[in-house]
């Protein structure tokens, strides 16, 4: 099957892209886009590393094919520098532990984005719940729990003058 086109935006910025017509919205990311925060873990999406936003709903972009994403709105763990909340919940990963190589965070902060937008004040089980999606190797997930929850907390106090 030969190459077709495809538009989409991805992180506000139109596209129209040659490719394969069962290429991964992962590889399209990663490898047109050079956009590499979002991960390419599982490819089965068991692991969250690859979690995106296709038209406002998270995903996991390793079971997209791109031709799926025609048209569509795609937002990464690089666009979303853009709302002010991630900022914050990074702040919240880094100071209580949640972070460790690093590998799982872009899916862990694009979960814990999206859940907190949906449910500002999640209890742990409802934060278990959240990032269910996402596994990771290295911390055990208590400090991943107490990061949101602590971020959930950070985003209810009044923005300064940022």
């Amino acid at each position: 099957m030969p190459k077709q086109q495809v538009q989409l935006r991805v992180n506000g910025v139109g596209y129209n892209l040659n490719v394969w017509p069962m290429e991964r919205l992962l590889d399209v990311l990663r490898h047109e886009l050079q956009l590499t925060g979002t991960k390419d873990g599982c490819g089965e999406g068991e692991c969250g590393a690859c979690l995106v936003m296709l038209n406002g709903n998270l995903v996991n972009s390793c079971l997209v094919p791109i031709l799926q994403a025609d048209g569509a709105e795609v937002t990464t763990i690089e666009g979303a520098a853009a709302d002010r909340d991630i900022a914050r919940i990074q702040t919240a990963f880094i100071e209580h532990g949640g972070i460790q190589c690093g590998f799982c965070t872009p899916g862990m902060v694009m979960s814990a984005l999206d859940l907190l937008k949906k449910n500002p004040r999640p209890s742990e089980m409802e934060v278990r719940a959240g990032l269910a999606g996402c596994l990771c190797r290295c911390t055990g997930y208590v400090r991943i729990c107490e990061s949101v929850l602590k971020a959930s907390q950070i985003l209810q106090e009044p923005r300064s003058q940022e």
